[in-house]
């Protein structure tokens, strides 16, 4: 199988890329590192099964022939039989600084892959978000559910950029036949997320490993559910072999408030750390836990690593990490 992966270089990009080369397949991940690193790939240097290839996905040579008569940037010799596109700015932190490139992941960009998979005749499948449920008022969230959100308030560029994906593929599957599925992933977490990135579990963690005190913004009530990015990665696999082209959630429905995640996290690490408050951001989500009936009904797929072990496994590739950086 030929496998084409959008944010290859990102935290799950690079755990997909690696499962589909553990499945023998052939892999050409792309990504423009605007948040990726080479680093998340390292382990596939010299692997001929796999190719990496710097671009922007919304960007105009990405399909057709440039001026030269060669073939497009993503040629990979013959056709793909997947196409996966997980290109995103996907923590807050991020799509705050770079609304328009967000964006442009979720319009130009997903209709780019659409594209190659439409000319393929490939399997195409999107990473959404439960961002699309925004501040939701049903709970927990079905797929059913159309959602809370606000579309010009500071988080629409990635809320919006995902809506708008979403209907892209349908609309691609309606009109032309793509065989589409569209994954909406809760909060996910494991090796090779960002420490900077602002989302909570590299943040606690960052703190942790400092001794700093944790920061919790509002009061702590809002609630998170953390699956573990292997038990996501292998919900996207069955989902992307799956006949399904409504959206799907993937994530752990197991719940807990901030103030209770932040307790496992001391927990885990073995120290009383002080808890900082902070006004919460706009529109930040109060509730947030999917509903994977769904999941288990079509795919029978479920998470299966405890968040002890998960954290676990985090906190060792975090203090590698740190360790490397304090040697440079």
């Amino acid at each position: 199988m030929r496998h084409l992966v959008s944010g290859a270089a990102g935290f799950i990009g690079s755990h997909l890329c690696d499962r589909l080369i553990e499945l023998g397949d052939n892999v050409i991940g792309v990504d423009n590192l605007i948040t990726g690193s080479r680093r998340n790939l390292a382990q596939l240097e010299g692997d001929p099964r796999f190719r990496m290839v710097e671009c922007d996905v919304a960007g105009r040579d990405v399909i057709g022939t440039d001026v030269d008569g060669t073939n497009d940037a993503l040629d990979a010799g013959g056709p793909f039989d997947h196409v996966w596109h997980l290109a995103s700015l996907a923590s807050p932190r991020d799509y705050l600084a770079h609304p328009i490139e967000t964006l442009d992941a979720g319009s130009i960009g997903t209709r780019n892959m659409l594209e190659i998979a439409r000319r393929d005749g490939a399997r195409f499948l999107l990473t959404s978000t439960s961002e699309c449920y925004g501040d939701p008022l049903e709970h927990p969230q079905k797929e059913t559910y159309w959602g809370n959100v606000n579309p010009v308030g500071m988080r629409s560029c990635y809320d919006e950029s995902k809506r708008y994906a979403e209907a892209l593929a349908m609309a691609y599957h309606r009109v032309h036949g793509v065989r589409t599925n569209i994954a909406r992933i809760f909060n996910t977490y494991g090796p090779r997320m960002a420490l900077n990135d602002g989302r909570v579990v590299p943040a606690f963690l960052d703190q942790a490993l400092r001794g700093a005190p944790l920061t919790i913004f509002g009061d702590g009530s809002q609630t998170r559910s953390f699956c573990f990015v292997s038990d996501l990665v292998d919900g996207l696999i069955r989902l992307s072999n799956s006949d399904e082209r409504f959206p799907v959630n993937l994530g752990n429905p197991a719940e807990l408030t901030i103030l209770e995640f932040a307790e496992r996290i001391r927990r885990l690490m073995g120290s009383d750390l002080d808890l900082v408050f902070q006004p919460l951001p706009d529109d930040d989500p109060r509730k947030r836990r999917p509903d994977i009936s769904k999941a288990k009904r079509l795919l029978e797929w479920e998470p299966k690593i405890a968040l002890e072990d998960g954290l676990r496994e985090t906190v060792e590739y975090f203090k590698r990490e740190l360790t490397a950086a304090s040697r440079q």
